[in-house]
């Protein structure tokens, strides 16, 4: 659906809350639920299933658009990603899934990823960090997995969480076309100072995931490594990205 036909179907569910019009929108809208779920899916692995995250994100998607304020002209896709990422994400901490031991684990893998860096540089195998480690690559892989559960947290340094005063802020700083927050010149030149602050594996998720859209499949299978591995060095990617582009960067990476 076009962006004409789009607003039309806006307006006429505004002035009339007609509940078919308000299944076609939910209809209209479920791909940014997948695209949204299939994001934070990066950081989970293997330990959220996909279609699961997709059906939390839903709710959110419903409570956007039953919240939604069509006259305040906010572009609607921006208000519900807040909505359904804060939908995803506080289901997820309500499964209260990470005891201790977890923690331990991502610890030593963090402890390990950090001294084999400094010994042999950043393009690091799998087999390398569970020899570090002393396990096996099985037993590496589903340690790494489970991990990846406790990076919510760290997703909450720079996602919004879809709360009433995290959209106020977005309206009022983030949400801006890019033509108005700087001109193309100084886009381009802010991402290439973002990049240049990431490991060279680092770099190579961002740019296959959000440039050459591959899957998060595809692109572990590019870097020959495992899929929670990916999960780690895009998380890792985007919290250094967010540290340098500031409100900027929902606009680039949005």
């Amino acid at each position: 659906m076009d962006e004409a036909k789009k607003n039309q179907l806006w307006e006429e569910y505004a002035r009339t809350r007609s509940e078919k019009l308000r299944e076609q929108i939910i209809i209209e809208y479920v791909p940014l639920v997948k695209l949204v779920a299939g994001r934070l899916n990066m950081y989970l692995g293997y330990t959220v299933e996909y279609d699961d995250l997709v059906s939390y994100g839903v709710f959110g998607l419903i409570d956007a658009i039953d919240k939604f304020d069509y006259g305040k002209g906010i572009k609607f896709e921006t208000y519900a990603s807040l909505r359904i990422r804060g939908s995803i994400l506080d289901q997820i901490r309500k499964m209260d899934w990470i005891p201790r031991s977890v923690r331990q684990k991502q610890k030593q893998i963090e402890t390990a990823v950090a001294k084999l860096e400094k010994e042999k540089g950043t393009n690091l195998k799998d087999q390398d960090i569970a020899a570090e480690l002393g396990i096996s690559l099985d037993e590496y892989r589903s340690w790494e997995s489970m991990a990846n559960v406790s990076n919510i947290a760290s997703l909450d340094e720079f996602m919004e969480q879809g709360t009433e005063s995290s959209v106020k802020e977005f309206r009022n700083v983030t949400y801006l076309e890019p033509e108005e927050a700087v001109d193309r010149d100084e886009i381009k030149k802010m991402l290439m100072e973002a990049l240049e602050l990431l490991t060279e594996k680092e770099k190579k998720v961002v740019l296959l995931y959000y440039y050459e859209d591959l899957t998060l499949k595809e692109v572990a299978s590019v870097l020959e490594v495992s899929e929670s591995r990916i999960s780690q060095l895009h998380s890792k990617a985007l919290e250094k990205m967010k540290k340098h582009l500031g409100r900027h960067f929902e606009i680039l990476m949005g």
